[in-house]
């Protein structure tokens, strides 16, 4: 395989997006209808595809294509590009905060995955949340 020629801070970026767009897919909320112990219930699974969740997937899908689209990709994140992904990732997070405290009642493990992203994300852009360097 070829190596990728990205720089550290865009590819754990890149890794966090991929995280947030598979939290999309997670369920966001499970509800049971009646019924309780060893599966005599009935339930649903919502995922983050759903009413706003729909721009929190864009966000985190706008935040992994602006590191290959824009600037130069052997360096850390600059500029525009460096706003953009940042907004991206808190836009994605706000929107998933946002869909929590809509309903809190039938939260499932997608949405707390989704926010985490969104926020660790937005701060690993911004450059406050750094990798411990290796020491040899």
């Amino acid at each position: 395989m070829e190596k990728l020629n990205l720089h550290k801070q865009k590819l754990y970026a890149l890794i966090v997006a991929a995280v947030g767009v598979i939290s999309c897919i997670l369920p966001w909320w499970k509800i049971s209808y009646g019924g309780g112990g060893f599966g005599g219930g009935i339930g649903v699974s919502i995922n983050g595809l759903h009413e706003l969740g729909w721009l929190s997937f864009l966000g985190f899908i706008g935040a992994g294509v602006v590191t290959f689209v824009m600037g130069d990709k052997t360096k850390p994140y600059a500029g525009q590009e460096k706003m953009i992904a940042a907004a991206c990732f808190g836009v994605a997070g706000a929107i998933a905060l946002i869909q929590f405290l809509r309903q809190t009642k039938f939260v499932s493990f997608g949405i707390f995955l989704a926010i985490a992203a969104g926020v660790l994300g937005a701060l690993w852009v911004m450059g406050m949340v750094k990798v411990p360097e290796k020491k040899v």
